[in-house]
């Protein structure tokens, strides 16, 4: 016989999982006492949201669906913004918690919530598990599910009986059969040829890539088609990384917060391939205009998104990685040299050098300079706000990965992201930028990080305010700066000195590039305080 919990920690190692992040609770203490004695490392985080983000940051990282637990009640619904955030994002993750008796459900006790109604507006997928015989079948479709298509989060509910009760034996099915569940892989062989004819008859192609580039796998085959035909490329925040920062086609990050470049040659563009992107408000202000004057070709897994915010006049459903194979093949194509001039012209235009505060880190320049210290295949994590724009438009990938939150712009990510990220590469440099405010919304996992010895580096920059709400006030507000001052007195040394981890502060770039490589000289985890004057813009 084998109960519940068991079978959950079985499940779990048929797919291979090797770590979870989680914060344990009544309902929910079965299946921990199993995990207890399995080889799964669980990683105890401070507070369940991080367990999210943590997860997220392991899978982003890893390739793999992360694993996040909570307990009933609070525990599930703290889960609840870590979701939403890897909803957004497109990252799959398996959230297990536990829940009151199958019994007592609907009966409004003691922690009891309808986390499956909660979230279903941003989860792929849930399951309320109502007989322990279904727990291999549901496990087995959660990963499945998670991991193909759109990949995205999925829930499983397990009343605390369910995992109590036994039965006769396990068996893991070898592959998931769910009716209606079926992913289209192979882009429609019309709709490629067409696009293949768009392409041959523009004169102006430029390529836009989204996150959906990199969850599939599609990075390598993207730059070898961009390098074959000379199409440059831009991202949106989600696909920073798709190709090299100084990549000759590269032009960067479009939108509000994006570079000149990349929002100039969109605008000049006559076809315009969408790779795994719905360009959003941040991305593409005025959508229409755009569709007007170019011929649009949007590839993507989830129908849903083709022609959701900008007019497809090619839509494309399919695997990015299977429609890039048949479009290469089909594409007998190379810009004209004109195109090739007025791009390279645009990639080169005079960089605008950031203005200097005496006494102050200049955010943009160190950032810049940080990067071209740091190991090709460093993996960053940024925080929401000015720091994440900062990242963004300044912070020079090469092999590595660039990880935020796009879509729901959730602060408080990197550090709990990182972290994950640096379980999941634990050869690789991992640095969590963020901003003062965002970090005091997740410095309690510096107990995390110290008390498993998670070797992620952490900066702050500090300028005591919340900075882009505060610029919002400026423009927008007749510069009442309501709700975004915060302590000027608060010691972030002090705090990593509580938690044993080394740390530092600097007042300039000189100081600041010094302290970075001490810091990265370091083992183990650090802390880096760069003050940074209130008046420096995003951009």
């Amino acid at each position: 016989m084998v109960n519940g919990a068991q079978i959950m920690v079985k499940c779990l190692e048929k797919e291979g999982v090797k770590v979870v992040f989680g914060y344990p609770g009544a309902a929910i203490c079965p299946f921990y006492d199993e995990l207890y004695q399995s080889e799964i490392h669980h990683i105890l985080v401070r507070q369940e949201q991080n367990a999210g983000h943590a997860a997220s940051g392991y899978a982003r990282a890893s390739g793999k669906p992360g694993v996040c637990i909570a307990t009933s009640g609070p525990g599930a619904t703290n889960l609840i913004t870590g979701l939403a955030t890897a909803y957004m994002d497109s990252i799959p993750i398996i959230a297990i918690t536990g829940q009151v008796r199958s019994d007592l459900l609907g009966r409004d006790v003691f922690q009891e919530v309808d986390i499956t109604g909660a979230c279903e507006p941003f989860t792929k997928h849930s399951y309320l598990v109502k007989n322990t015989a279904d727990l291999p079948r549901v496990f087995k479709e959660a990963f499945h599910i998670a991991a193909t298509g759109r990949p995205g989060p999925v829930l499983i509910d397990i009343p605390i009986d369910i995992q109590q009760n036994e039965t006769s034996e396990f068996h893991y099915p070898e592959k998931a059969e769910i009716i209606g569940y079926k992913p289209r892989s192979s882009g429609h062989p019309l709709q490629i040829k067409r696009a293949a004819a768009a392409l041959k008859e523009s004169k102006r192609p430029l390529i836009c890539s989204g996150g959906g580039v990199l969850s599939s796998g599609t990075k390598l085959k993207l730059l070898a088609f961009a390098e074959k035909t000379g199409i440059p490329v831009v991202s949106t925040m989600m696909g920073i990384g798709v190709m090299p920062s100084e990549h000759p086609l590269y032009l960067g990050m479009l939108g509000s917060h994006g570079k000149a470049c990349a929002n100039k040659a969109i605008h000049q563009a006559d076809c315009i391939i969408l790779c795994g992107a719905r360009v959003g408000d941040r991305a593409v202000a005025s959508p229409d205009q755009i569709a007007e004057k170019a011929t649009i070709i949007h590839i993507d897994i989830d129908p849903a998104e083709i022609g959701k915010n900008m007019k497809a006049h090619i839509p494309i459903v399919g695997d990015m990685n299977k429609v890039f194979t048949s479009l290469s093949e089909q594409t007998d194509y190379h810009v004209s040299k004109e195109w090739a001039s007025i791009v390279d012209d645009l990639k080169h235009e005079p960089r605008r050098v950031p203005p200097t505060f005496e006494g102050y880190v200049e955010p943009r320049t160190f950032i810049r300079s940080f990067s071209a210290t740091m190991p090709s295949k460093a993996i960053l994590a940024a925080d929401v706000g000015q720091n994440q724009i900062w990242c963004a438009n300044n912070f020079e990938i090469r092999d590595g990965r660039f990880l935020t939150t796009g879509g729901l712009g959730t602060m408080g990510y990197s550090i709990p992201a990182a972290l994950g990220a640096k379980l999941a590469r634990p050869n690789r440099e991992v640095v969590a930028i963020c901003g003062d405010g965002a970090f005091q919304m997740s410095m309690c996992e510096l107990g995390t990080i110290a008390q498993n010895h998670i070797g992620v580096k952490i900066i702050i920059m500090r300028n005591t305010r919340l900075g882009m709400v505060r610029e919002l006030q400026d423009n927008l507000y007749g510069h009442r700066h309501a709700a975004t001052i915060l302590d000027e007195t608060m010691d972030f040394l002090k705090i990593a000195e509580a938690y044993g981890i080394p740390y530092a502060m600097a007042s300039s770039n000189e100081e600041a590039l010094k302290q970075a490589e001490i810091m990265m000289s370091t083992p183990g985890p650090y802390l880096l305080v760069c003050n940074v004057h209130p008046d420096t813009p995003s951009r």
